[in-house]
């Protein structure tokens, strides 16, 4: 295995050497094969960026990096996608390497599994539905001090796990999603609601008929915003929602979604965050991500 790995760092190191090659096909080729290494090759692109002042090849550096990022972001999502069992953690932790590739997997897991176990001390079976949401906001917003960030609603940081768990600030999407994943993680039955211009999570059950003693299908019994400390509304307060943004109540703003409604609406949102910070490229590959996906697994 070291040597394997000695003789890719070698192959790479070697690729890199040649990126000042002044013929652009050369370049073209040497570029995709470093591509092709994903983010092995990241630290020595970016360590030949440290030690050159040259600005065409600095310019050349950013476009391998660029390409590193989008190609290895595009087949981890995909793979993802086609996967029949989905770790939704998974795929946001591959978005959010997109934009911090020195991100660890395994230290944000144990973060998130420390907010569990003390969800799962106070959370348990006796409660009610309304009473379980109550104690998981305690220790979600209470204890660990989550919130939406309204100061700098638009800073792509806030979608991104790493710097949500960091500042403990987040979108509406990152604050829904955080609050999903945990509450799945406690087989509390919390799905998530593809409302317009805002994510909101639905608490699900079986509704008694009292007149005819039977149970009805599966239905939400009460909506959450986790944008806003966990509030609890109904969808009456939904219809009033919508109709304040002049939407018509469709039957999909009540119906929760797929895991790849998530990531799809996750990519989009984090390219309209780039938008406002000018990073027109990355707004592009995120859309570009977004609608192939799109077009993939629909």
């Amino acid at each position: 295995m070291g040597m394997e790995q000695d003789t890719r760092e070698r192959e790479i190191q070697a690729l890199i050497s040649m990126i000042d090659d002044p013929d652009p096909k050369v370049f073209r080729e040497i570029f995709l094969k470093i591509i092709q290494m994903g983010y092995d090759a990241l630290p020595f692109v970016e360590e030949a960026e440290i030690s050159t002042e040259d600005k065409n090849l600095r310019e050349r550096i950013a476009q391998i990096k660029h390409g590193i990022r989008y190609e290895q972001l595009s087949a981890d999502l995909f793979a993802w996608a086609a996967s029949p069992e989905k770790d939704l953690l998974s795929a946001w932790l591959s978005v959010s390497r997109y934009s911090y590739p020195d991100i660890c997997d395994q230290e944000i897991r144990k973060e998130i599994a420390g907010i569990r176990r003390d969800t799962w001390l106070e959370v348990n079976d006796n409660l009610t539905a309304l009473e379980q949401v109550r104690v998981f906001n305690h220790v979600f917003y209470g204890i660990h001090r989550f919130q939406g960030n309204l100061e700098d609603y638009h800073d792509p940081d806030n979608s991104l796990i790493n710097r949500v768990l960091k500042t403990r600030k987040g979108s509406p999407l990152s604050m829904g999603l955080l609050y999903l994943l945990l509450a799945r993680s406690l087989d509390m039955p919390v799905k998530g609601m593809n409302l317009p211009e805002h994510f909101i999570l639905a608490y699900m059950g079986k509704p008694l008929n009292v007149a005819q003693m039977k149970v009805g299908e599966e239905t939400p019994l009460f909506y959450i915003n986790a944008f806003s400390g966990g509030d609890v509304f109904s969808a009456r307060e939904i219809n009033k929602f919508l109709k304040k943004l002049d939407f018509e109540p469709l039957p999909e703003f009540f119906r929760p979604c797929t895991d790849l409604e998530i990531l799809t609406r996750m990519l989009n949102s984090l390219a309209a965050a780039y938008d406002t910070t000018g990073d027109t490229d990355r707004k592009s590959d995120l859309e570009n991500l977004s609608n192939r996906l799109e077009e993939s697994f629909d």
